[in-house]
């Protein structure tokens, strides 16, 4: 059985989606595949700016998640991987959801916009790295008919994860 998936709404972060993207993140459940603890305040807001900056040059960055009701619940969106192993350069896509919205079709709902904006930016496709433990961003990926391409260990935490991708058609025209 399919349900509607919850009314979302994407925007460029500002610099008050700091605070609350660190408000947010500092649940040790929301940051357990994160390194379990949230980042301090400063690293959200050179977070945020650097969002606004990828958008205007790119076209895409990590939207701030905003319910119907207007309230930041998370981000989703996407940025190159920019790590020395993995998928390097290529373009990942990502969600962060705040606990009290689990569950209810958010991230899937905004991940599918996001997908849609990248095909807009001419995106030719894209990788989700994912804990192997984390269940809930494997179900999305699932969701958005991306395929488990590869098996790895973090070089630092040497915990297993999976690298899924999705090739991106561009949207007809």
């Amino acid at each position: 059985m399919n349900r509607a998936l919850p009314e979302v709404r994407l925007r460029v972060p500002t610099h008050e989606d700091a605070v609350t993207w660190h408000r947010i993140f500092a649940d040790p459940d929301v940051m357990e595949f994160h390194g379990g603890r949230a980042a301090e305040l400063s690293v959200y807001e050179e977070l945020t700016a650097r969002q606004r900056r990828h958008d205007a040059e790119h076209g895409f960055c990590l939207w701030s998640m905003v319910d119907g009701s207007g309230e930041v619940i998370g981000f989703t969106g996407a940025q190159p991987w920019n790590r020395d192993w993995g998928p390097t350069g290529e373009i990942e896509i990502g969600w962060r959801l705040g606990r009290a919205h689990w569950g209810k079709g958010f991230v899937t709902a905004a991940a599918h916009e996001t997908l849609a904006r990248l095909r807009a930016a001419g995106v030719p496709g894209v990788v989700a790295m994912v804990d192997a433990r984390n269940e809930r961003s494997i179900a999305v990926t699932r969701r958005l008919g991306m395929r488990l391409a590869e098996t790895f260990t973090t070089p630092q935490s040497q915990l297993r994860g999976h690298c899924f991708r999705l090739e991106l058609k561009p949207a007809a025209s």
